[in-house]
């Protein structure tokens, strides 16, 4: 699973070629449009790879077509299946951006002290802000402000918290 980046959910089929609807899990403007194969996977089970011979949007939901799969029995065959691409082909950031992906499993370290906290769990975006989870227990914004040196090589976030942030919003 460590190798893989889901970046869409496949859907109902849509039409009578083959195509299929599909959520897109990437932030990235135009990622799903501009691919030209991926991987099929139905948990941890790879189906192999496929071509993709268009992706589009069709009243703001994006349909897939893959190259062998022209009917509508056929695309019924790829409802539930996850569009996963290598690690290493994952879309490039910003300067200064991270995955959240690879943000999961950091330690949250105190910048004064060195103790740490706890560790990011999960992840929600909450508008313009998002926050992590920590511990599964507690919620941190993910801000400059508060985050003051992201280090995923070194699995470990450094942050600066206001007094009592912990308890004002433990779950």
């Amino acid at each position: 699973m460590n190798d893989w980046v889901t970046i869409a959910i496949l859907g109902k089929p849509r039409g009578n070629k083959g195509e299929v609807l599909a959520i897109s899990l990437s932030d990235s403007p135009g990622r799903l449009e501009s691919l030209e194969r991926a991987f099929l996977f139905r948990g941890e089970d790879d189906l192999g790879e496929r071509a993709i011979e268009k992706a589009w949007f069709h009243d703001a939901r994006l349909v897939l077509k893959f190259s062998g799969i022209d009917s509508i029995s056929e695309a019924e065959t790829l409802q539930g299946l996850e569009v996963r691409v290598p690690l290493a082909e994952r879309a490039p950031l910003e300067p200064g951006a991270v995955y959240v992906s690879d943000v999961i499993g950091c330690d949250l370290v105190d910048q004064a002290s060195g103790k740490i906290l706890g560790q990011v769990t999960g992840w929600e975006d909450a508008g313009p802000q998002s926050l992590m989870e920590i511990d599964g227990d507690w919620l941190v914004p993910f801000t400059p402000g508060l985050c003051k040196r992201v280090d995923v090589p070194g699995r470990k976030i450094v942050v600066e918290l206001p007094e009592g942030l912990r308890e004002l919003n433990a779950k």
